[in-house]
């Protein structure tokens, strides 16, 4: 897909408008199901420069955004290894920046800007260590924002499919106490 965005950025801008236009109304769909906030994931975005991302990205991202922001849910944008871009997926039109782990959060939160809700950042492997380690990891990450308002506390990325549902309950359990 990068050899397409450089080789052909023509065809990278039309492809993008035509998927820009389905994903906006899938998350439209996904509010009309129910669903009380939507998330764009752009787990890939992180490959690209900064220079690179802000000519290729934003106006599809925007144009999405545009259309799912009719449901009236909060908006959040999520990629992975975007630090260098975080500053960046901040103007497409979200309400909450997701931060994967590669990432301070208070850094990640000073490049996104002090208006937008910031979700994440626990490092999805921190639910295969030891109890006492993943918890000490998540409370390291909630003193981090001291309570801050509009802080969502999440995984910087998925599940890990070997992680156990123990760990998982262990973790919402913490975090909501």
């Amino acid at each position: 897909v990068k050899a397409l965005m450089m080789s052909e950025p023509d065809t990278w801008h039309a492809l993008m408008t035509v998927l820009s236009e389905l994903v906006g109304n899938s998350l439209l769909a996904q509010a009309a199901a129910g669903a009380d906030a939507l998330q764009l994931f752009d787990s890939w975005a992180g490959i690209l420069s900064p220079a690179d991302y802000a000519e290729l990205v934003p106006p599809h991202t925007k144009r999405a955004l545009e259309i799912a922001s009719a449901a009236g849910v909060p908006l959040i944008q999520f990629g992975t290894d975007t630090a260098g871009i975080l500053d960046l997926m901040s103007t497409a039109g979200v309400d909450v920046v997701g931060v994967d782990w590669r990432i301070d959060l208070l850094r990640a939160w000073e490049l996104i800007g002090p208006d937008y809700a910031v979700q994440g950042n626990l490092d999805p492997a921190a639910l295969l260590a030891p109890p006492e380690q993943m918890l000490a990891r998540a409370k390291s990450i909630l003193d981090s924002v001291a309570g801050r308002p509009g802080h969502i506390f999440n995984l910087g990325h998925g599940v890990p499919p070997n992680a156990t549902e123990d760990s998982v309950a262990r973790l919402v359990d913490f975090v909501h106490e």
